[in-house]
């Protein structure tokens, strides 16, 4: 059986992108803030047969990171796919951001996915194989007013998807990027977002999670290393 790992997994594309693995097939170890959302998620899943391991690990702690990650793989189930899905957004102009806010952002966008890619990585590397699948926005190549830091930090991410992309094809370790238009998700909810969009024209989880499966799907010989889905009303 293949494992998969998803960040941020207890609720929107990381908790849709569960459900459809698991249908699928795979084993999940599933990490997140909420240990007992994550929980009612596994509870859901380990009917269909599958095997499910769960961690809460706040990814806005740096140190945390590595530590949880060891003791959620000491379990048994290695990952052969690695979903990197967590991430936040900030809105406010750029010239009267917090540096803490800043600092927070890149953590969770940009510094946490570099983190638990170096801690799966040994494991990848050990097996001769494996997938990563970074989660971005179309706004790594948009100008938004008030989304600069957002813009910033999902530019960067594409980026390092790339130079890691390069540096691993020769251990057999595939990396794709996702790239997404607006989803209806908690993102806008959060207290550091403030948006007028229309919610009703964004795409759904759901749609993200299968654009996720299909990458996932991919034959061990190719791999789709950009993949962009947008609602059909355009950019949000």
């Amino acid at each position: 059986m293949v494992a998969a790992l998803i960040t941020g997994a207890s609720r929107g594309i990381g908790a849709a992108a569960a459900r459809k693995l698991a249908a699928n097939g795979y084993d999940l170890l599933l990490l997140a803030r909420s240990l007992s959302d994550l929980e009612t998620l596994a509870d859901q899943l380990r009917p269909l047969g599958r095997t499910v391991e769960v961690a809460a690990i706040d990814l806005a702690d740096a140190a945390a990171i590595p530590v949880g990650l060891d003791q959620l793989c000491s379990r048994g189930l290695l990952p052969q796919l690695v979903i990197n899905n967590a991430g936040v957004a900030y809105t406010g102009a750029l010239a009267s951001m917090p540096l803490s806010q800043w600092q927070w952002l890149f953590q969770l966008n940009v510094t946490s996915v570099f983190q638990v890619c170096q801690a799966v990585l040994p494991h990848l590397r050990a097996a001769g194989r494996g997938h990563i699948i970074n989660v971005s926005s179309h706004a790594a190549q948009q100008a938004f007013p008030d989304w600069g830091a957002y813009c910033a930090s999902k530019a960067a991410l594409v980026s390092f998807s790339r130079c890691l992309a390069v540096e691993e094809r020769t251990h057999g370790i595939r990396v794709s990027t996702l790239t997404l238009g607006a989803v209806n998700s908690s993102l806008w909810d959060s207290e550091t977002v403030h948006s007028d969009f229309d919610r009703r024209a964004m795409l759904d989880p759901e749609q993200a999670a299968d654009a996720l499966l299909f990458l996932a799907q991919q034959p061990a010989t190719q791999v789709v290393e950009d993949l962009t889905l947008m609602p059909a009303a355009g950019a949000l």
